[in-house]
């Protein structure tokens, strides 16, 4: 993926992942003139899209307000690339994507799957949206939140040190601690 990252002059890179599922109603929300339209006023020249396995398919769109490079693909071996590229990151709500992108320091949207049952994703992304680490949006809330956002106000994540739960394990099960 040589040449896409922004690290180009005046590329600005937004990278939507929806890892391994099906989540046609972010990829549709994606490919809504408004949401397009917003990430052109925000600066955006690059949208890439990992589409996983829905079947809707986005267009390569050029906006009205100038022009937003759109390109897709189903799966990669790995995201790790795209992420590090994004300028920002828009996100379904699993916990994988959403922890990789924050150690990264990139900025982030999180949206939550509405039609999953038992949603214990959305418990997660708003929390870490009340601790202003991401911003957190539904499918139809997106365009909103991408107008809305000031990249500003979140914080940086920090990730906790597990070495004293990983302590009271090795205790409980009667292995040395180190």
């Amino acid at each position: 993926m040589a040449g896409d990252g922004g690290d180009e002059i005046g590329k600005k890179v937004v990278f939507v992942t929806v890892g391994t599922t099906s989540f046609d109603s972010l990829i549709k929300a994606i490919d809504s003139d408004e949401v397009r339209e917003d990430l052109l006023k925000k600066g955006y020249t690059h949208l890439i899209i990992q589409m996983g396995r829905g079947l809707y398919v986005p267009s390569k769109f050029s906006g009205e307000n100038g022009t937003l490079n759109v390109d897709y693909f189903t799966f990669s071996p790995s995201i790790a690339t795209y992420l590090r590229s994004a300028s920002l990151v828009i996100s379904h709500a699993g916990s994988g994507s959403i922890f990789e992108t924050l150690r990264l320091g990139k900025p982030l949207i999180v949206v939550v799957n509405e039609d999953l049952m038992d949603n214990h994703q959305s418990e997660l992304a708003e929390e870490l949206a009340d601790k202003k680490y991401l911003f957190c949006a539904r499918p139809p809330t997106l365009h909103h939140v991408i107008r809305t956002m000031e990249l500003g106000s979140l914080l940086p994540y920090q990730p906790g040190d597990a070495t004293p739960v990983a302590q009271l394990m090795y205790k409980f099960f009667g292995f040395p601690i180190n």
